[in-house]
């Protein structure tokens, strides 16, 4: 009985159990059922959210995604001649491509255990890390981990932009996935590794890419780095300016903390992956990577400014002509177009900075240093000049210096190469290239490009060829020697050796109706206008804007090529960063003289050195060599240079300030000639030091065929006469056969009347006394009317005969007075007084003719009687005698004075008068 109730319990206990069960059961059921919709529902709506986000959005093609993943802005690279490796472009940003092989295997590994540790595995994202950024982002959790893969960082930094949105992720997501199907996982990391920022490097910049990371905050490349060094950079990336050592100027920040932190969480992440043993780990923590940072490395532009900013701008010149040909746009298009221009040299801008390409040039980086440092020390410029101007800011009149400045280049001959240039003393102060942008006068440099050279072509002159440096006036323009006086006849070879101007004035007046400006622009001198040609004075290099010293050097070394312009370039090739070859220079020679007159030119200015206005440059050289130049000066010493070519290189140099002022006539002890001279002379000697065989080639220049000697005569430059044999007249020169002398009659040497004044001939009137005229030879005055001369009035030549004006007064007594037992009076003061009469008078007043003094004898009469009067009288070339002077006279003679005397022996000691003897 007793056990029934307790069945009865049982039972009952069992059923409330069994009903507790079902409803735990159902109710549970029910929330997973519910749990799975709400999931599923909610899945539903994000992915129907995420197919509206990226609906708009076109699926790259593979070519394209791959096309942009790898396109990545990189610094381009320069170089010297020779391959010789210069250093990276300047741009705002540093970064070199690395292959994946050619980076640490540590710098791997520890991208991999920070950044993606599931890298390996997943297909492009990795869902639960998504989940979590989602929910860390809706619930602005302050600890947010970040939910993006490697790759999806790469598609962010390459295909997306940088703004924080859900449908930017959205499409990030979506091309992430798409990208591991186009892409291994080497390939992405690769391209990871040379996208990703890195902060700052030790010169300051900022960097990106792990091999640009590498040289620029250790100092080595990207497959050198130690486990350490390797930790450090993967730390960068999460914040790159904060764990950054640099400063932005380059400068190792004080508070290191931060970026040492996170690279023993790097370590630390790499240990427990399973990349590093406990004993690396330990090791690498020890490892104080500060010891190890890049000193600070001036950049190229610090180093080199001149060469950087020349290089920039050739690059983009030679890139815009490319790209705008590859269109079929031809160079000429680009001068006329200013807007076609602008859009080819934007994009050859792009490509210089962001295309990783490699620019080689045609300097000599041993030559260049060396010569930017004779520049630098150089102590005979001058002094500094003060001018004024007003402030813009303060319209304040102030005071500034400027200093002398130099331009110089050189280049090798034969093929065009710009070897060296100096662009300035001081890049800081002056950002103008003098070798290349800046344009002055030429002076004297321009006569063998634009006269002698041109005149001899066209079989005008020859260097025996005979020229007045006479007095010269072309309506307004009378030109004048640098030494204020004219010299007579001189040889064209002797008018270019001393640098006359006057000559070159006058060959040029013969030859420029037949252009010789043509010359001229075939040899690259462009910034000289066709429309100057009419101006004499351009003939001395007046010129309206005046060339550059490259324009300059460059046409100085057709010469050198025996005619042959080969123009001057400094880029000789880029390529990209594939090594495929953009750009190549080829050079194009165009034909300008023939080999005999440039053979000739160069024979006349190897007289500029030897007994010409550079003569001093072989003295100051440490070498010989071959060399012919010139020397030249524009207008009130504003501007002096000194071209040189030899048979291998070329070189120039040019001084003067940048506001230009008259150069010092002496510095120092120097003339401004002679300083530029030894500047010029400095700069090859350093060059030589370097490179001997190029600066001092063992070969002369080549007298081509069709070169003779001749003997002509050196009053008219003709084939000589039996009159200026008998003269002693002859000269000998070399010619161009086609141009010899030819033969001209003998009335061009003539017997004259003359008389000389101050060492010059003046034909004398018919009137003029006979007593102080001089027959000799002369030069038949139709001679001088060949070149226009008429009635001058100064010749300073033994054969010439000029002028002299009388001025149809009576002259003025001369002022006569003794000095001692001579006769003697002043110069005087009129011209065409040409001489003097002295006279004996009497003591009736009679004269008598004493003596006959021409002006150029001296002014006195020595020939005295004592007690005797006399005067002097001037004579001018009419004939007209002036008053005599007061009348001197020589004291009569006085007897002579009784002598002492004699003294007897017995008084004399030693040969000695005694006292009483004395007496």
């Amino acid at each position: 009985m007793e056990q029934k109730p307790f069945r009865a319990s049982l039972q009952k206990m069992w059923h409330y159990f069994s009903l507790t069960y079902d409803i735990v059961w159902n109710v549970t059921l029910i929330l997973l059922i519910t749990a799975l919709c709400l999931v599923c529902f909610a899945a539903g709506i994000g992915a129907g959210y995420f197919a509206f986000l990226v609906k708009d959005m076109a699926v790259p093609s593979h070519d394209k995604m791959k096309s942009e993943i790898y396109s990545y802005e990189e610094t381009s690279h320069m170089y010297f001649a020779d391959g010789v490796y210069l250093g990276r472009f300047r741009s705002d940003l540093d970064r070199e491509a690395v292959r994946l092989a050619d980076v640490s295997p540590y710098v791997v590994q520890a991208v991999i255990a920070t950044e993606d540790e599931h890298f390996y595995e997943h297909d492009g994202v990795v869902p639960k890390a998504v989940i979590r950024a989602m929910f860390q982002e809706v619930t602005n959790s302050p600890n947010k981990s970040g939910g993006s893969t490697l790759t999806q960082q790469l598609v962010k930094n390459q295909l997306l932009t940088s703004e924080v949105s859900f449908e930017r992720k959205a499409k990030e997501m979506l091309l992430a996935l798409r990208l591991e199907r186009f892409l291994s996982k080497e390939e992405i990391l690769e391209a990871y590794l040379n996208v990703v920022p890195f902060g700052r490097s030790s010169s300051g910049r900022n960097i990106a890419g792990i091999q640009a990371a590498a040289q620029g905050v250790f100092g080595v490349d990207a497959k050198d780095l130690n486990l350490a060094q390797a930790a450090f950079l993967a730390g960068l990336p999460q914040n790159p300016f904060v764990y950054t050592p640099f400063a932005a100027d380059g400068s190792l920040k004080q508070d290191l903390s931060a970026g040492l932190k996170r690279m023993k969480t790097v370590l630390y992440r790499m240990k427990r992956a399973g990349y590093i043993s406990d004993k690396q780990y330990k090791e690498a923590l020890a490892y104080d990577v500060t010891k190890h940072f890049a000193a600070p490395k001036p950049t190229p532009f610090e180093r080199y400014p001149f060469l950087t900013m020349e290089i920039e701008r050739r690059v983009k010149e030679v890139l815009a002509e490319t790209f705008a040909k590859r269109h079929g746009h031809k160079p000429e298009e680009l001068k006329r177009d200013a807007g076609l221009y602008r859009r080819y040299a934007g994009e050859a801008g792009k490509a210089l900075r962001q295309g990783g390409l490699h620019i080689y040039t045609t300097i000599d980086k041993a030559i260049y240093e060396q010569m930017q440092r004779v520049a630098t020390r150089y102590p005979y410029y001058g002094s500094d000049r003060v001018y004024y101007t007003k402030d813009k800011q303060t319209g304040k009149t102030v005071a500034r210096r400027q200093p002398v400045e130099v331009g110089a280049m050189l280049i090798e001959n034969k093929t065009g190469k710009i070897i060296s240039f100096v662009g300035g003393r001081d890049y800081k102060r002056e950002q103008l290239n003098h070798a290349t942008q800046a344009h002055r006068s030429n002076g004297s440099t321009m006569k063998p490009l634009l006269v002698y050279a041109p005149a001899m072509e066209m079989g005008v002159v020859q260097p025996g060829s005979v020229i007045p440096d006479l007095p010269l006036s072309i309506g307004s323009y009378s030109p004048k020697n640098a030494d204020g006086k004219t010299h007579g006849l001189v040889s064209a070879r002797r008018a270019l050796q001393q640098s006359y101007n006057i000559p070159a004035v006058r060959i040029y007046t013969k030859i420029q109706s037949r252009h010789p400006i043509d010359y001229l622009l075939k040899m690259g001198v462009t910034s000289v206008a066709r429309q100057e040609e009419n101006n004499p004075a351009l003939a001395i290099g007046g010129t309206h804007i005046g060339v550059t010293v490259e324009e300059n050097v460059n046409a100085y070394a057709t010469f050198a090529n025996y005619g042959s312009f080969v123009d001057a370039y400094m880029i000789e090739k880029i390529t990209d960063k594939d090594g495929t070859i953009i750009y190549q220079h080829t050079s194009k020679p165009v034909p300008v003289f023939s080999p005999q007159t440039s053979y000739l030119m160069i024979d006349m200015m190897r007289d500029v050195l030897h007994g010409g206005t550079a003569s001093s440059v072989p003295r100051y050289l440490t070498f010989s060599a071959d060399w012919a130049g010139k020397t030249g000066t524009s207008q009130d010493k504003r501007d002096s240079w000194f071209v040189a070519t030899n048979p291998n290189v070329t070189f120039g140099v040019w001084i003067g300030y940048d506001r230009p002022a008259p150069l010092e006539s002496r510095y120092k002890g120097l003339s401004y000639s002679r300083r530029t001279q030894l500047l010029w002379a400095q700069f090859m000697n350093a060059a030589h030091r370097v490179k001997p065989k190029l600066i001092d080639p063992p070969e002369r220049f080549l007298m081509p065929g069709g070169i003779v000697r001749r003997a002509y005569c050196a009053v008219s430059g003709f084939s000589p006469s039996e009159a200026c044999k008998k003269a002693g007249l002859v000269r000998y020169d070399l010619y161009n056969a086609k141009f010899t002398p030819r033969q001209g009659s003998d009335d061009y040497l003539v017997e004259g009347r003359f008389v000389v004044i101050g060492g010059r001939r003046y034909a004398a009137l018919e009137t003029t006394p006979e007593e102080f005229v001089t027959r000799g030879v002369i030069v038949n005055p139709k001679l001088l009317n060949q070149w226009g001369i008429d009635g001058i009035t100064s010749a300073g030549d033994d054969f010439v005969v000029a002028i002299l004006k009388e001025n149809g007064r009576v002259p003025a007594p001369p002022a006569a007075r003794l000095n001692g037992r001579t006769l003697v009076w002043d110069r005087h003061r009129e011209r065409d007084v040409i001489g003097y009469r002295v006279y004996q008078v009497s003591e009736t007043g009679e004269r008598q003719i004493a003596a006959i003094i021409k002006a150029e004898e001296a002014a006195s009469f020595s020939a005295l009687k004592p007690g005797a009067a006399y005067c002097v009288t001037a004579v001018d070339i009419a004939g007209r005698e002036s008053a005599p002077s007061s009348k001197v006279a020589l004291p009569a003679a006085q007897p002579a004075p009784p002598a002492d005397p004699p003294a007897r022996e017995d008084n004399a000691e030693n040969g000695a008068a005694s006292p009483s003897a004395r007496q």
